[in-house]
């Protein structure tokens, strides 16, 4: 009987006869020895057959083909919904602007410009020369004060204060300010040139006398981009202002607009027998607003802060126009520089104001804010929300005597930008529950101090005394 053996075949012994016996029986088996040879395999590519009987067949092939097909066609469509999806969805397109709306204003009075030196080069001239530094800071408009007399007559409105240059020289100018792309506005505020009329017999409720109209056009003709005047002025009325209007439109293009400003003495503007008085209107472009109120004396901390923020709070119009105004401590000045060139509208920067040196960085607080609004959208013509702190934080986190801080948001599309000012001389820390629907962190932008950089969280930020902040905030899904 054959042996039936499991496991190793080598176990067991062998006998001489070559079968194997056991060592508790006399059965036998044929001796099993493997084979040590290793068989090799030799790989061939399959033939056109053999792949399609793996395949499964030419039917396999077609299906395939098929669904490869489909699968690229649903590609295409999802593609092509995608698109049209964000071709549909409106978007925050940038609004069309005016000059007047892009540009900063710079105030100046050639009669500032005093040279001890030479007697040969007159103030218009010197004006001349600064107008490379006026457009390095940004500046595209520049408004000349103080280049009439004050007692000067209708008749005389073509003449400049000689004390100041010669009409050559001006005429110089303002060939000079176009080349260097910034325009040229007069100031005839408080000049009472009706009053001079009304001495003379004139009319006054007649209108505009025709020397009036002619010497507007007279400036017109020489390259003038514009005029202001005061609401305190009786030029300010419906009548004369459409008529001047009637006249500026003469010389408008679509690439160099004149415009009418009025400067804003009080809280509001006075009443006009007029429709109104909004930007792209039929009277005036811009109306001039001052944040802090007229002053004899410099004003307290707490009184600009307080000035400060019965501005913000106040409607802002279409397009409004913002100058200092009132007197402000120096401690404050740069505070005041930041929230000039951050809030909506025109900012208009009086000579002497973008040059305050703290620091040895002469104008790097100015030139950091100007190319921060020519950049971004939010900070140019984006939303305005005032933030008011009094009503988020707890009486025990704000001295009551010490001056609150003040905040607003800039906001473009996803794009928002906070601006905060501590006025007071003491530091202060936020309260991480001030604003809770805010991202809890931002960038750095610039600040009075130019010392702030990198990511900030706004749970944490300490203010110094007298500093402002502007910082770009996060994206946020809850915001």
């Amino acid at each position: 009987m054959t042996l039936k053996v499991e496991g190793d075949p080598g176990y067991g012994s062998v006998s001489a006869g070559g079968r194997f016996t056991d060592l508790d029986s006399s059965e036998s088996v044929p001796l099993l020895i493997p084979d040590i040879q290793q068989r090799q395999h030799v790989w061939k590519p399959l033939s056109k057959e053999e792949l399609l009987k793996c395949a499964g067949g030419p039917g396999w092939k077609k299906f395939r083909s098929r669904l490869v097909l489909c699968f690229w066609f649903g590609w295409l469509i999802m593609l092509g919904t995608a698109v049209a999806i964000i071709i549909q969805t409106p978007r925050m397109e940038s609004p069309s602007l005016h000059w007047w709306q892009r540009d900063v204003f710079y105030r100046l009075q050639p009669a500032l410009f005093m040279d001890v030196d030479s007697d040969e080069v007159s103030r218009i001239s010197r004006v001349s020369e600064h107008l490379p530094y006026l457009k390095s800071l940004g500046a595209g408009a520049v408004i000349l004060e103080g280049l009439f007399r004050h007692d000067i007559s209708p008749t005389n409105l073509t003449e400049i204060d000689q004390n100041l240059g010669t009409l050559p020289q001006f005429t110089q100018l303002i060939t000079e300010s176009r080349k260097a792309g910034v325009r040229v506005v007069l100031d005839l505020c408080e000049l009472d040139l009706f009053e001079q009329e009304s001495g003379n017999e004139t009319n006054v409720s007649s209108g505009p006398s025709e020397h009036i109209q002619y010497s507007l056009k007279y400036w017109l003709e020489h390259g003038v981009s514009g005029f202001g005047i005061c609401d305190t002025d009786t030029a300010f009325s419906a009548k004369t202002l459409m008529e001047w209007n009637v006249l500026m439109q003469e010389f408008n293009s679509q690439d160099d607009e004149r415009i009418l400003m009025v400067r804003q003495t009080g809280n509001t503007l006075p009443a006009l027998n007029a429709s109104s008085i909004v930007v792209n209107g039929s009277l005036v472009e811009l109306v001039i607003k001052s944040l802090i109120p007229p002053s004899h004396h410099p004003l307290s901390p707490a009184e600009v802060a307080e000035a400060m923020e019965a501005s913000l709070q106040k409607p802002q119009g279409d397009w409004p126009s913002w100058t200092v105004g009132g007197g402000v401590p120096w401690e404050l000045q740069r505070a005041i520089l930041v929230l000039i060139m951050t809030l909506p509208g025109t900012p208009i920067i009086k000579y002497g104001d973008e040059d305050l040196d703290q620091l040895n960085q002469p104008l790097a607080l100015f030139h950091s804010l100007s190319q921060s609004r020519a950049r971004e959208e939010a900070l140019h013509f984006g939303r305005f929300t005032f933030l008011s702190f009094n009503a988020s934080m707890s009486s025990s986190s704000l001295n009551s005597t010490a001056t609150p801080p003040l905040a607003f948001l800039r906001s473009w599309g996803c794009v928002h930008f906070l601006v905060l000012f501590n006025l007071g001389s003491e530091p202060h820390t936020l309260d991480p529950d001030w604003a809770p629907s805010l991202p809890e962190g931002g960038v750095f932008v610039t600040s009075t101090g130019l010392d702030r950089l990198g990511p900030v969280s706004l749970r944490s930020i300490k203010m110094q005394p007298h500093e402002a902040i502007v910082i770009k905030l996060f994206e946020s899904d809850n915001f």
